[in-house]
């Protein structure tokens, strides 16, 4: 049986915070994000963040939280 690696939520969001995972799955992106995974990866093909290397697929989340800040509104 293939072991599973699985992070958990606050330990995957304090090694990309502290500069230590600079690619994310589409699954963890997700769950970074508290997002569903169908709209995550619109997110992430819009922000033009997605690596494929041979059958592995990754994502910069630094592109996609640059993305994402141009939609920020201010009041």
């Amino acid at each position: 049986m293939a072991y599973r690696r699985e992070i958990p939520q606050d330990r995957l969001e304090k090694l990309i915070k502290g500069g230590g995972k600079k690619f994310v799955s589409y699954k963890e992106g997700a769950e970074l994000l508290s997002m569903g995974l169908h709209s995550f990866e619109e997110l992430a093909k819009d922000a033009k963040a997605i690596y494929r290397i041979k059958r592995r697929v990754l994502i910069n989340i630094e592109v996609v939280y640059d993305y994402m800040e141009a939609f920020r509104e201010d009041y």
